[in-house]
């Protein structure tokens, strides 16, 4: 997995790079030759070039460029520079490189590639005047677009951005920061790579996860083995509005995919006729209900977990006060693994918080944005702008792993924390979340609540929304289409995960 860091955080590495012995004048080299190495530069390029250390990147860039046969002209949005680049400015002038200033007559019609060092990571705040001016006309010069570091004009902690570079590809340099990857990113950047420099990591990160990281979870299975070995899950969910037995089923299937012994659904007693037709492999348990809403029953809930290595609960559960009684029962008596989401969420949300300090069980949290609002009273936009830190908080101080769902996944328990850069555009469709919890639930049949099950939950279900997208399109992808490819994506992750050991 590659470490992710916060703007903070990735200054006083660099910071601490320097202190021990390596300048800030090598480090700008370091950068531009990783950029350089990481795309077939092909015909003439605009290097647009604004302050800073970012624009001494740019500098040392043009320098390597004519060194390998490259023309290119720099295009200065600012006179304002650091003294290292400063030095990399002058190296271009005195090997006569084409230096220009930006005006709004400049055009960029006659450029193959044109590279962004106009902000780093440290920008704030909005992007106006020329600098404006000069990224509208990269966006839409037809070229193609390099960024170095990142995006400028895109937040580098939060990845929002009112106006900033489209780039066909972003280097990073040093570590991945977490704006190139939440919210916008994923709409901004086209290929993200990341080079080491060299710079030492100094305070703390997170990780953003690859397929290999999940080994552990996709152990090689004995042929000498029963269902029981991996897990029996139940799902809990579905009232007389949210029926809902395709997308119930799809749960149980998805679960039974992701690998989990056996697959119990749980419903309201009057649902047995919907359900059970669309019911297979998987098997089907009754609650007692009044008007299709399930009632808390202590004897019938205790017979139906019984066994249960995990549960996944509030999928289409509706609004009921009973909801509250029977998830404060299961939080305080069961012992397995419990996964909350949708309807679930909005339960707890009602709830003292309190009950999830007293739990029995593991619990997993899925919430998606709005979700977040309701469950930690912090407005949506607040949650936009710090994912990962409201997370966290909210994690660490009630004993939960927390995936807030989003372009990129941001999973943690307070401590450690995942991000999962999987999924596309056509899971933006009813029921992708269900799939979702029915694929961890299945995972946590044979393993912990940990961020890293939670990780890979996340992972199997947004790789499968990508090859039922390639495969569709993501205008009329369904959420049973990713169900249709979770065999296909933890076919592909078992064998990238033991390709090297000859066990796929």
């Amino acid at each position: 997995m590659q470490p992710i860091v916060d703007v903070s955080t990735m200054r006083a590495s660099d910071a601490a790079t320097i202190a021990g012995g390596v300048s800030g004048r090598e480090l700008m080299y370091r950068a531009a030759k990783g950029v350089y190495e990481s795309y077939p530069w092909q015909g003439k390029t605009a290097i647009v070039c604004g302050s800073g250390n970012n624009a001494g990147d740019g500098y040392a860039l043009a320098l390597l460029l004519q060194k390998g046969g490259i023309a290119c002209t720099v295009v200065r949005m600012s006179e304002s520079l650091s003294s290292d680049g400063a030095f990399y400015l002058e190296q271009c002038k005195q090997n006569e490189i084409e230096i220009c200033q930006y005006t709004a007559e400049t055009d960029f019609s006659e450029y193959t590639e044109i590279v962004d060092c106009i902000f780093g990571t440290g920008f704030r705040g909005e992007v106006q005047g020329s600098v404006k001016e000069v990224i509208e006309k990269i966006n839409q010069s037809g070229k193609t677009v390099i960024s170095v570091d990142i995006n400028s004009g895109l937040n580098g902690d939060s990845g929002i951005a009112s106006v900033c570079v489209h780039s066909d590809l972003t280097v990073s340099i040093g570590f991945l920061k977490s704006g190139l990857l939440l919210n916008q990113a994923k709409d901004v950047i086209g290929r993200l790579v990341n080079v080491d420099i060299g710079i030492g990591l100094v305070g703390n990160c997170r990780y953003l996860t690859e397929v290999k990281d999940f080994a552990e979870i996709f152990k090689p299975r004995l042929q000498d083995s029963h269902k029981g070995i991996y897990g029996y899950v139940s799902i809990l969910g579905g009232c007389a509005e949210y029926a809902g037995a395709v997308k119930l089923a799809n749960l149980s299937c998805a679960a039974l995919r992701a690998g989990c012994g056996v697959a119990q659904l749980i419903v309201a007693q009057s649902l047995a006729d919907a359900v059970s037709p669309y019911l297979l492999e998987s098997t089907l348990s009754l609650l007692p209900d009044q008007h299709g809403h399930i009632l808390f029953d202590k004897t019938q809930l205790d017979r139906v977990l019984a066994k249960q290595a995990a549960l996944a609960v509030g999928m289409g559960w509706g609004s009921s006060p009973e909801n509250l009684k029977i998830l404060e029962y299961i939080l305080r008596h069961y012992k397995g693994r419990v996964l909350i989401d949708a309807d679930g969420l909005n339960t707890l949300a009602q709830m003292e918080h309190s009950v999830l300090k007293q739990k029995a069980c593991q619990v997993i949290l899925t919430p998606h944005l709005k979700e977040m609002e309701r469950l930690c009273g912090t407005p949506i936009d607040d949650i936009r702008r710090d994912p990962v830190g409201i997370s966290e908080r909210f994690a660490r101080e009630f004993g939960v792993v927390v995936l807030l769902k989003g372009a990129c996944t941001v999973v943690t328990d307070g401590n450690t924390t995942y991000f999962v850069n999987r999924g596309c555009a056509g899971m933006a469709t009813a029921g992708s979340g269900d799939v979702l919890s029915g694929i961890l639930v299945g995972l946590l049949g044979a393993s912990p609540a940990t961020p890293l099950t939670a990780a890979c939950g996340a992972f199997i279900a947004g790789l499968a929304g990508e090859l039922a997208e390639q495969s569709i399109n993501p205008i009329s992808m369904l959420a049973s289409d990713t169900v249709a490819h979770v065999a296909q994506a933890i076919s592909l992750m078992l064998d990238e995960c033991f390709k090297n050991n000859g066990l796929s």
